[in-house]
């Protein structure tokens, strides 16, 4: 699994720079070999391939100018990578997400069912975020997120991230005395690093910051990451020594959970008394009807809502059993009850234990 970000793709101006996507494209199609390895591409660089061909010097603040850029910059994309690929003769095939579509059940299962399609097929998928109709509400943010949460669904072996920077310093690497961070092996590690949040070229939305964040994310999933810089890609795949290697730090959990943890948004939130805290967060049960103290936003059955503490701290995340409108009338009240006065279908968790993530456990 790579990532590639907008700077190592594109000139700082905007446009595609051609000896920079058949570069990257030559490692992985001699990585690929003759099939016997899979190579999934998270690339940025819609918009600002985008911004050259509609007269645009720097990358847009707003949303509109932004998603009209990527619909031109997509399609630029997509066809240098078809056409790079096309020199070893393989065939990509695009796939663009928005959270919305991860944070859903059924959305989620067929995004893993076409990439396994693609894969079985031969075809090396090409992800990027759906900037073209992606709204505040629904985006990742960056690609370094996405990248960490596909390879999470793809069952990935390595996820290397490539930018511009060689690696992980210890400080900002343009000041003397900074040196690389060979290895992570946990957070620990990154106690007393200080980490830039900007990227040089000025055409991409991450940084250091949301690489070290994505990072965390697939090793706590149970996949090593190495980020490097994408003229250091081959070395990367080759296990060679570059970058900075984080190591893995949990264990894979289901797909579904990672999603929900990491890509949902929030509809509304529902505020739990003592006891019901305890036991979600120390027992790991269900939350029930009896534990609700209080219910706030507009939402549908299925929706992600945050469960909080009396205090409004959010303690985890689930997937809710009930709409909005209906949790009022059950709020505080037993299961038991509520099946005697409102029927067999509200004899149940308004969030289920395997619906629900802890936050910052």
């Amino acid at each position: 699994m790579v990532k590639v970000g907008s700077s190592s793709l594109t000139t700082a101006a905007g446009g595609l720079d051609a000896d920079r996507v058949d570069a990257l494209v030559d490692v992985l199609a001699r990585h690929r070999g003759g099939g016997e390895k899979e190579i999934v591409l998270v690339s940025s660089g819609a918009i600002a391939a985008g911004l050259a061909p509609l007269g645009l010097t720097r990358r847009p603040k707003d949303l509109a100018r932004q998603q009209a850029a990527a619909s031109v910059g997509q399609g630029l994309l997509v066809a240098r990578y078809t056409a790079s690929f096309a020199r070893y003769g393989l065939r990509v095939g695009q796939v663009l997400l928005t959270s919305d579509d991860m944070a859903r059940r059924a959305h989620h299962r067929n995004a893993s069912r076409t990439l396994d399609q693609l894969l079985a097929m031969g075809t090396l998928p090409v992800v990027n975020e759906n900037d073209t109709v992606a709204t505040d509400e629904i985006r990742f943010g960056d690609n370094d997120r996405l990248a960490a949460l596909v390879a999470h669904l793809v069952r990935a072996d390595l996820l290397v991230l490539l930018s511009d920077i060689d690696g992980l310093y210890d400080g900002d690497p343009s000041r003397p005395g900074t040196s690389r961070i060979a290895e992570v092996t946990g957070p620990a590690d990154m106690a007393h690093v200080e980490i830039g949040s900007a990227g040089r070229a000025g055409v991409g939305t991450g940084g250091m910051v949301t690489k070290v964040e994505a990072a965390s994310i697939a090793a706590a999933a149970g996949i090593p990451v190495v980020l490097t810089s994408a003229v250091h890609a081959a070395d990367a795949l080759a296990a060679r020594d570059t970058g900075t290697y984080f190591h893995r730090t949990g264990r894979r959990s289901a797909d579904r959970l990672l999603w929900l943890q990491h890509a949902s948004t929030p509809q509304g939130a529902l505020t739990l008394d003592a006891g019901a805290v305890r036991a979600v967060v120390q027992g790991r049960k269900s939350l029930l009807p009896a534990g609700i103290a209080a219910v706030e936003g507009e939402f549908a059955a299925g929706d992600p809502v945050e469960l909080r503490d009396e205090n409004g701290r959010a303690v985890a995340r689930g997937l809710v059993n009930f709409d909005a409108k209906e949790i009022p009338q059950l709020i505080g009240r037993s299961t038991r009850e509520l099946a005697r006065e409102l029927g067999p279908a509200y004899e149940r968790e308004v969030v289920h234990r395997d619906d629900l993530v802890l936050l910052g456990a």
